[in-house]
C-alpha cells in the first residue's frame, strides 16, 4: 500500500478572462504534473487571471510550496496574474513566511478574486 500523498486538481473556467484550478487533497512534488497539466488548460483559454482555490487542501509540504514558486513563474511568462483563495490561517502564515503573499495576491473569496480582476 502506498503512503504517497494525492490530490485532484480541476479546472473551471470564469468566462471571459479568469480560470480557477481547484486543489482537493494533499500538495506536494508528487501533484506536479497535475497542476501542470491544469495549467496548460487554464492558459488555453485565453486567461489572464488564474485563482487557485485552496478550499479543500489537507496538506502541503515545502515540494508543493516549490511547484507554486514554479507556477508563479510560469504565469508571469505568459503575462497572467495568480490569485489564491481559501486558504487556512495556517497556510496563509506560510504564504506570508515564504513571501509567497508579496507574489500571489490572496483573498478571501474567489468571487472577490474575480472581481478583482474586472
Amino acid at each position: 500500500m502506498s503512503n504517497a500523498r494525492t490530490a485532484t486538481i480541476t479546472v473551471r473556467p470564469i468566462p471571459p478572462t479568469t480560470a480557477v484550478i481547484v486543489i482537493e487533497g494533499d500538495i506536494t512534488s508528487a501533484s506536479e504534473e497535475a497542476l501542470t497539466a491544469a495549467h496548460t488548460e487554464a492558459s488555453g483559454l485565453g486567461t489572464t487571471l488564474v485563482v487557485l482555490d485552496f478550499s479543500g487542501l489537507n496538506y502541503m509540504n515545502s515540494g508543493g510550496i516549490g511547484m507554486l514558486v514554479t507556477l508563479l513563474v510560469r504565469t508571469q511568462r505568459q503575462q497572467q496574474r495568480l490569485a489564491a483563495v481559501g486558504l487556512s490561517e495556517h497556510y496563509r502564515q506560510i504564504f506570508s513566511l515564504t513571501r509567497l503573499d508579496e507574489a500571489i495576491t490572496l483573498y478571501d473569496t474567489e468571487q472577490a478574486a474575480v472581481a478583482a480582476n474586472v
